[in-house]
């Protein structure tokens, strides 16, 4: 880390510090954002901060180091997406210690590196609950953002939905749900696919699987 990035660090932390409240961490708490390392600063304030400091790969990793709750928000804010490793990704998917810092980092940065399918598809695989979300949180990502991805892929990944459809964790069924309304949003056919996929959920015997299903066809059926 040179001392310049060093220097931002130290100055970032003093801003978090300064503009975190017990209002704030009360208030996190409340929405299951548990973490190691939370200040209680306010997305806005945090959003803001990143204006002001625009894309800087080298800034984003050292933040992300301080194992600050806060700092790793504006990580996620501030890393450059052509810039960003698979190995770097798997990394911070290792350190996902709640579903905000996960779907943050899937949402804000993930979703624009050219490696997302791939960690898509790896890190539905995976046993660790929010390894296993952030599959489905990048996936639902993707299926918001990539305006101009073909249909295919998100077809294939409903298999990957359907496989882990029956994860009974909270966290993990609730990004399976994300993802699958996600794809059914993209276009007529892929709603038709995903429309199919939640009625067969929904008729299951198993509870996980019928309440992701149910819950797709209720969003889809508007």
């Amino acid at each position: 880390m040179s001392a310049g990035t060093a220097g931002q660090v130290r100055e970032i932390l003093a801003f978090l510090e300064r503009r975190g409240t017990k209002r704030n961490r009360e208030g996190m708490a409340r929405y299951a954002i548990v973490a190691k390392n939370v200040l209680g600063v306010s997305v806005g304030d945090l959003r803001t901060r990143a204006k002001t400091l625009g894309r800087d790969h080298a800034l984003a990793l050292a933040l992300w180091q301080t194992n600050v709750y806060e700092a790793r928000m504006l990580a996620g804010f501030v890393d450059e997406p052509d810039r960003v490793t698979p190995a770097q990704m798997d990394r911070w998917a290792r350190d996902f210690d709640n579903w905000a810092i996960c779907d943050h980092s899937c949402f804000h940065l993930f979703d624009k590196t050219p490696h997302a399918w791939t960690k898509i598809r790896q890190w539905s695989a995976r046993r660790e609950e929010f390894v296993r979300r952030a599959a489905f949180a990048l996936l639902a990502s993707v299926a918001l953002h990539d305006k101009t991805a073909p249909d295919e892929p998100f077809v294939s990944a409903l298999t990957l939905i359907e496989r882990a459809s029956t994860d009974e964790r909270n966290f993990v069924k609730k990004g399976v749900n994300w993802a699958l309304r996600g794809i059914g949003r993209r276009n007529p056919r892929l709603k038709a696919r995903a429309l199919a996929l939640s009625r067969k959920l929904a008729a299951s015997a198993n509870p996980t699987q019928r309440w992701i299903g149910k819950d797709a066809l209720r969003d889809l059926s508007r």
